[in-house]
């Protein structure tokens, strides 16, 4: 039988340019397999090896850059320049993560209590076999920083790029097999959901993936299956508050920029607009002037005057027509036209809105920008909250006090003030969801962290007499045990001292008359009255 191929189609053109053999379930299960048993050796080398081996993954990186950006721009539909973005980000991450995680995952001593004669330590230790599920939105950015983060932990990791942007799992592939020192310990598998499917199946000792939440679900649930560890980064329907002291003009530009760049397909993207009323009109007419300097196109030129490419996936045109129907149906009014060439949309923003519209509570992942019309902070804050999504939002306002008073209230995990979608640059502030938008981190320490797992160690001699966790496990020390309780823990100076007293006082009295005892019998009773 015939091994499928996955074709690499450029979005953009429609044009073949290559194609891989998709990886079958045997492959993936031996790609598991190899990647457990080389598992010990990359995880004993000091942490220090591990980022010299990686520092040469960023040597490459930044060497091969126009190779890089332009299998993305082939890929993806996007600029070469959007390209350098996903990659500068990557080696921004790199770089951090292997400045910071030789004390990260350093040994630590913790505090021993009141066992006075053990010390205490906690280990940080890899999971072992890593998968990790990228998505085709970002094929560079959403694939190796969580890679590299496991692999700085010390796991070896099986990586599966989407079908969709198959030519950069390809090349991702390519450039670790360049690094002689590296490649033993990474395994690409490509493919569709069944090779996905595959991978989850083929027990991986953690499985990190980020994509939409149905598809977070089901491998969330095939995961439970064996107790596999899971790390979930997933859909979004951010939403931006413009508030009664907001630059407007500010606001407009990059709220604009935040809702159209990559085409919208992004998981932070803004996805919902809520202007207060008195700062509605005027915020609008600046939102429609700037989407008008969005120019729609392709070009596989360093510098491109295109600004926003197509849709990637086919079947995001489907998601994004079926929200435009649906919210025209219910009332929305279109205040810039609907041009759509291919796979190619120009900006659209769309007032009148409620959340009765798909387009207000389902992901569209597409160049949409509904806007609504608030009365004031408090429906703001009320209506971003109704939403099943929690992964960003951003605030606008002059006070960045009261733009953080706002933002406590959002319930979104990453938030931004007078900015949109930037905050995922940043390599040291995590990044991750709560509510249906997943849960598990990328970037910051916690992004590399979750691909360790603690382990704890109290090492002394034996019990020794005086320490108190001998007193305390040895019969008839209650009243000791009371007073070292209440003098250590007591709240209040109080509740110390009677701890204390009591002690005393008990250890004045002398035993009771009353006490019972118990005096052998030195003859059997005979029970038949003999």
């Amino acid at each position: 039988m015939e091994t499928e191929k996955v074709l690499f189609i450029n979005p953009a053109t429609g044009n073949q340019f290559g194609e891989v053999q998709m990886t079958t379930p045997a492959e993936v299960k031996q790609a598991v397999d190899d990647m457990r048993q080389a598992f010990p050796l990359w995880s004993s080398k000091p942490v220090k090896e591990r980022i010299r081996i990686l520092r040469k993954f960023q040597t490459l990186l930044i060497d091969e850059r126009d190779e890089i950006t332009s299998v993305i721009n082939q890929d993806c539909g996007k600029s070469r320049q959007d390209g350098l973005i996903e990659l500068f980000v990557t080696v921004d991450m790199l770089a951090q993560y292997c400045s910071r995680a030789p004390k990260w995952l350093k040994k630590k001593r913790v505090s021993a209590g009141l066992y006075l004669f053990k010390q205490c330590f906690v280990e940080y230790r890899p999971y072992g076999a890593v998968a990790v599920i990228a998505p085709w939105n970002y094929p560079l950015t959403l694939s190796l920083p969580p890679m590299l983060a496991a692999l700085l932990a010390g796991n070896t990791v099986i990586l599966k790029p989407s079908e969709v942007t198959a030519a950069t799992g390809v090349l991702i592939e390519k450039l670790i097999q360049r690094v002689p020192e590296l490649a033993p310990f990474v395994r690409v598998v490509h493919g569709d959901g069944k090779v996905g499917a595959a991978l989850t199946q083929a027990k991986p000792d953690y499985i990190f993936m980020t994509g939409s939440t149905p598809t977070g679900k089901k491998i969330m649930q095939a995961a439970s299956e064996n107790l596999t560890p899971i790390a979930l980064e997933l859909g979004g329907k951010d939403a931006m508050i413009v508030l009664e002291d907001a630059n407007l003009d500010a606001a407009a530009r990059w709220g604009t920029w935040g809702a159209f760049f990559n085409t919208g397909q992004t998981c932070m993207s803004v996805e919902r607009v809520y202007v207060v009323e008195s700062k509605y009109d005027e915020f609008l007419r600046l939102a429609i002037s700037y989407s008008k300097d969005f120019k729609v196109g392709f070009t596989t030129e360093l510098d491109s005057p295109y600004s926003m490419g197509p849709v990637t996936d086919p079947r995001q045109i489907k998601t994004i027509e079926r929200h435009l129907d649906d919210a025209l149906a219910k009332g929305a009014y279109l205040v810039t036209d609907i041009k759509k060439d291919g796979m190619f949309f120009d900006p659209i923003i769309l007032t009148n809105v409620d959340h009765s519209m798909l387009l207000m509570q389902e992901e569209t992942f597409g160049p949409l920008m509904p806007i609504m019309k608030v009365k004031d902070e408090a429906e703001a804050i009320r209506l971003a909250n109704d939403n099943a999504y929690g992964l960003g939002a951003s605030i606008w306002s002059r006070s960045n006090q009261h733009a953080k008073k706002v933002a406590d209230q959002i319930e979104a995990s990453s938030i931004i003030v007078n900015d949109s979608i930037a905050q995922f640059g940043i390599p040291m502030l995590p990044f991750g969801g709560i509510k249906d938008s997943g849960f598990g981190r990328t970037h910051g320490q916690e992004g590399l962290m979750q691909f360790t797992r603690p382990f704890s160690y109290a090492v002394g001699a034996s019990p020794i007499k005086w320490d108190i966790s001998t007193i305390l496990r040895e019969n008839g020390h209650y009243d000791l045990g009371t007073a070292i309780m209440g003098v250590v823990y007591g709240t209040t100076l109080k509740q110390k001292w009677q701890t204390l007293s009591q002690l005393f006082r008990k250890s004045k009295a002398t035993p009771k008359d009353t006490d019972i005892s118990v005096t052998p019998l030195k003859k059997p009773i005979n029970h038949e009255g003999h």
